[in-house]
């Protein structure tokens, strides 16, 4: 099974942090994936290092003990692990994908990981162009802007109870 490129707002989790993050592309802003209109899902790559996170922190760093608890994480991605290799993008970097696991100095180690891809299904208008009109009135019958099919679901309907 393949796995999927991450995109934009994906999620990911530090294995030492207390709280999840949003990724964004910092090192690309020109190749998308799963977005019709090409304005929100860029794709994350390895160039994607330094700091791309919204929130710019995982929470507390349980590495990093201190009387009180522990210091507030700032992560700071020095690589990417487990990346799709077979393509580069424009920025030199290869996609990332769901399986990749990121470097953070403090850990010395892959800590950090993707737990949500970021892609969503996002219905076209070509979708609906090239969709059965009979399995689309048996899904959602109200839907439908053939009355013929529709009165025929409502005749299969009753003719069942």
């Amino acid at each position: 099974m393949g796995k999927a490129i991450v995109c934009q707002e994906a999620e990911c989790e530090c294995q030492n942090g207390t709280m999840p993050d949003k990724i964004v592309s910092i090192s690309q802003h020109k190749q998308y994936v799963n977005d019709a209109e090409g304005e929100k899902k860029m794709i994350v790559s390895t160039m994607d290092i330094g700091q791309p996170f919204q929130k710019k922190t995982f929470g507390q760093c349980k590495l990093q003990p201190t009387p009180s608890g522990y210091k507030p994480c700032q992560p700071m991605i020095t690589e990417w692990q487990d990346f799709y290799e077979k393509v580069t993008l424009d920025n030199g970097g290869n996609p990332i994908l769901e399986n990749s696991k990121a470097t953070c100095p403090i850990a010395g180690a892959p800590c950090i990981r993707i737990t949500f891809h970021g892609q969503t299904a996002e219905a076209t208008q070509q979708h609906q162009e090239e969709a059965d009109e009979d399995v689309m009135a048996q899904v959602n019958p109200l839907a439908c802007e053939d009355t013929t099919v529709l009165e025929e679901v409502k005749h299969d309907i009753n003719s069942v109870e």
